[in-house]
């Protein structure tokens, strides 16, 4: 087939690599800013064209063919490199300007995110940014992402990462909880009392490991224990309101304390010598699938919220 038969199929061919990452009709379509229909239809006009079945379409899923795998196995490598190259010359020209869309974690998003995005876009008012805040885990290449801020451990190697700032693991309680449960001095004591869980890890128990380092050995000492309690949820800011209201110890990560209402009593930090450890991670990141180009926008979004992170999240206590 010449280049000129080739010609009016190509954003066809485009849409089947974005139909390969998502496996959804509907957000290839979203991504593409077409309809359902329009997808579905220029489809199975390619597959007309080529003579053969490209996508294998249930009630459930769509996946790919044998043909229609090797066909996109070609094609990636190639709209990628014209995306980027078209990003380049795009970036030599002007202000930084185009969609960016992001991803983050509901509470911190809320809490901190969000007023750093409304100060970007005063800065670079050529950007647009899509801001969904999620806690589930984000595949970022398969539904469309351009930027994830991730509280990890460890960002995926094949993903760019910059740290944007140290974070930390609190436990804490309200004072009037303490007064009524009493405080406990060490972390056995912890399995006695009302423990609120963060629902998406399943463990039942806490790792404590004492800070600094203990007289009579090297390595911190390190105690587990059982716990248990009558709430778990997957929101910190939910976990947060409960220890407000004296429903028992919980662990936070540091954004999600915050410095209170006006006229709210602080909560109290408890066992302030030991560490919970293997719960949250200590650091907070931006992440993007690796690209050999990276937008001159995504960029400048990462430099400003480096900035803006770069004190982390000071407590009140």
């Amino acid at each position: 087939m010449s280049v000129d038969h080739l010609h009016p199929l190509v954003s066809d061919l485009h849409l089947l690599t974005v139909l390969a990452d998502t496996r959804s009709f509907t957000e290839t379509a979203r991504r593409l800013g077409v309809s359902k229909a329009s997808a579905s239809s220029r489809i199975t006009e390619l597959e007309r064209a080529a003579g053969v079945s490209l996508v294998r379409r249930t009630t459930r899923s769509v996946g790919l063919t044998e043909a229609g795998q090797q066909l996109v196995n070609e094609l990636q490598p190639a709209f990628s490199r014209i995306s980027e190259s078209y990003t380049a010359a795009r970036d030599l020209v002007g202000a930084p300007r185009g969609l960016i869309r992001l991803t983050a974690p509901v509470a911190l998003g809320r809490q901190h995110l969000a007023p750093q995005v409304a100060e970007f876009l005063k800065l670079y008012p050529d950007i647009r940014i899509e801001l969904e805040l999620t806690d589930r885990f984000v595949n970022l290449a398969q539904e469309g992402f351009d930027l994830a801020i991730r509280h990890t451990q460890s960002p995926p190697e094949t993903h760019v990462a910059w740290v944007l700032c140290e974070t930390r693991s609190v436990l804490l309680a309200s004072s009037a909880y303490l007064a009524r449960r009493g405080c406990p001095s060490h972390p056995s004591q912890l399995a006695t009392h009302d423990c609120l869980l963060y629902l998406g890890h399943q463990a039942s128990s806490w790792t404590f490991a004492r800070q600094g380092k203990r007289k009579s050995a090297a390595l911190p000492e390190k105690v587990g224990v059982a716990i248990g309690g009558g709430l778990k949820a997957n929101n910190s800011e939910v976990l947060r309101e409960a220890l407000l209201a004296g429903l028992g110890i919980g662990l936070l990560p540091d954004f999600s304390v915050g410095p209170g209402r006006p006229g709210e009593a602080p909560l109290v930090q408890v066992l302030p010598d030991w560490q919970v450890q293997g719960f949250f991670a200590n650091r907070i990141y931006a992440l993007r699938p690796w690209s050999a180009q990276i937008p001159k926008a995504v960029q400048c979004l990462v430099a400003h919220l480096r900035q803006g992170f770069s004190s982390g999240f000071p407590m009140v206590l």
